[in-house]
Formats: structure tokens, C-alpha cells, sequence
């Protein structure tokens, strides 16, 4: 799709929950700050957090209980992180695996010309448009050759499953090319595409056949698709997040803080602290603060 063929041309998505408030009140105020007003920010959370999220709405931002997300036949599990497809209860779809279904979901009914996957836990810090994850009127794939190892067993899992959902010859020899990305822009069409390929290919729903996954990644399946399916010569590629990123589930020292400062560039437009790192809010706070004032430098 044409960048020029929609009204809306970005819309950004983020799954989240109560524990993230904080940081998806922050997020939400960057985008608001941070990009036009086509922009849309779409949040996507579990029932029980409607009404806390709620107040974040507004004429860009809109909240949705993730169940909108789901298919009918996949019931929430009361008390615990799963569900059960009823049409084929075995294996529960784990959270894990719903909220990427939920991911998919939202990019396969979005009318934006770039649907751009963000996080909780990541801040705009730059203006932030559709053009910068596009390139030859097609939305740009995040592709890093031989960047899975040995040391990422789970990824090699996760590059077998987006092939055999595919229908695609396995080949998961080591190394690996890597396509997940913080944050992580699709094209809607493509996810269009992707779905009813994995339905034709495995004569079910697409939701069934990723639900009953025991590994998947949402982004690898994407990747996987568009340099596999669609190919490298009608897919433009970059090797570049334009996001600082912090990955570490450790939280950040006053000295690493000041490291992660200086590796702040011209050309990055985000800054991601992993909420899984439990870094203070007031240093992250800080930090941001001081991301926001260099990037104004």
C-alpha cells in the first residue's frame, strides 16, 4: 500500500496492562507531542484496566478492551494469564501468544498506511511521521542477517514456526536473520496478506493456528513473510531502530545512566528503559528529561 492511499497515514498500537500505567501515560503524552494530528494512538488492555486507561482517551487515543481483539471462540481463563480456544482447547493459548494474536489483529483492521508496534516502556522523543519508515512508497522491514545464534535458541523456535505457518521450507541453520524490533513498523496490507496465507496454508482461522503455538514471534512471522514470501526485491530493508533501547532486566546504575545518555544520535527518534530492567520511575524520569533536552540540542 501507498503511503498516499490512506487518510490516516500512522497509527501507533500498544498492548498494555496496569503495571505499565506509567509508562503508557508517558508514552501516550510523546505521541500526542510528538506527531501529527492524523496520528492515532490506539491502546489495547485487558478488561479489568478499561476503566484506568480510560483516562487516557481522547480525540487521538483511543482504548480498547483487548477481548475486541479476540475471536469469539477464545474464552479468558478466570485467575490466570490464558485462554481456551473452545473449537480446539488444547493447548490453553497463553498470554504471551494472545497478546501477539491481539498485535495482529490490530494490524490486519487498521487503515493507516504504517502501523507502527510500540511498547509501554518506549518514549518518542523526535517527531515521528509515516516517511521515516518508508522507502519506495513501501513500509521499510527491520532485518539484521546472521543475527541469531546459538545463544538464541528461542528465536530459532520461533523462525521454525513462522515457516511452517507459512508453508515454507525449514531451514533453521544457524545463523538466523533477526526482524524483531523496538519499535516495530508494519504494513497493514502485508499483515492482510500474511493471515489469509497462514489460513490457506493450514485450513483453519489464522488466530487458531497461531493460538495453538508453543513458540511464536509476531515479528519474526512478519519478517519471515515479506523476505520469504514477498522478497528483499520488493522489500525495502534497514538495520536501524531509530530507538535507543535498554534491554537489560537489571535496573540502570547512575553511571550506566549516564552511558545510555551519551549514546543518544541524531537520527533516533525513541528512547525504550525495559520495564522488566525495574528501573526507578524517578530515574527513568530523569533520564528521559535529559534524552528530551538533547534531542531539542
Amino acid at each position: 500500500m501507498s503511503i498516499h492511499e490512506s487518510d490516516l497515514p500512522l497509527e501507533i498500537v500498544t498492548p498494555s496492562y496496569a503495571p505499565d500505567f506509567e509508562f503508557c501515560a508517558d508514552l501516550n503524552i510523546s505521541v500526542k507531542r510528538m506527531t501529527g494530528s492524523s496520528v492515532r494512538h490506539t491502546i489495547v488492555v485487558p478488561h479489568r484496566d478499561l476503566a484506568q486507561f480510560r483516562q487516557l482517551g481522547g480525540p487521538r487515543t483511543t482504548i480498547h478492551d483487548a477481548a475486541e481483539f479476540l475471536p469469539a471462540q477464545m474464552v479468558k481463563v478466570p485467575a490466570a494469564n490464558m485462554w481456551i480456544n473452545v473449537r480446539r482447547p488444547w493447548p490453553p493459548v497463553r498470554g504471551w501468544i494472545s497478546q501477539q494474536i491481539i498485535k495482529l489483529e490490530a494490524a490486519r483492521r487498521s487503515t493507516a498506511s504504517v502501523v507502527l508496534m510500540v511498547d509501554s516502556d518506549l518514549v518518542l522523543l523526535r517527531q515521528t511521521t509515516a516517511e521515516l519508515f518508508v522507502r519506495d512508497e513501501a513500509v521499510v522491514l527491520f532485518r539484521r542477517p546472521n543475527g541469531i545464534d546459538e545463544s538464541l535458541p528461542r528465536h530459532q523456535l520461533w523462525v521454525q514456526t513462522a515457516q511452517q505457518l507459512l508453508g515454507l521450507p525449514i531451514h533453521v541453520e544457524f545463523p538466523l536473520t533477526d526482524y524483531i524490533c523496538c519499535p516495530c513498523p508494519w504494513d497493514p496490507e502485508v499483515v492482510r496478506n500474511m493471515l489469509a496465507r497462514i489460513e490457506m496454508v493450514n485450513s483453519c482461522p489464522w488466530e487458531t493456528a497461531v493460538g495453538r503455538q508453543l513458540h511464536f514471534s509476531e515479528m519474526i512471522l512478519y519478517g519471515v513473510y515479506a523476505e520469504q514470501v514477498i522478497g528483499l526485491e520488493d522489500t525495502p530493508v534497514t538495520d536501524d531502530m531509530l530507538c535507543l533501547n535498554y534491554f537489560d532486566e537489571v535496573a540502570l546504575t547512575e553511571e550506566e545512566s549516564h552511558a545510555f545518555i551519551r549514546q543518544f544520535g541524531p537520527e533516533q527518534i525513541a528512547a525504550m528503559i525495559s520495564a522488566k530492567s525495574n528501573t526507578p520511575l524517578s530515574v527513568r524520569h530523569e533520564i528521559l528529561a535529559q534524552l528530551e533536552a538533547a534531542s531539542r540540542g
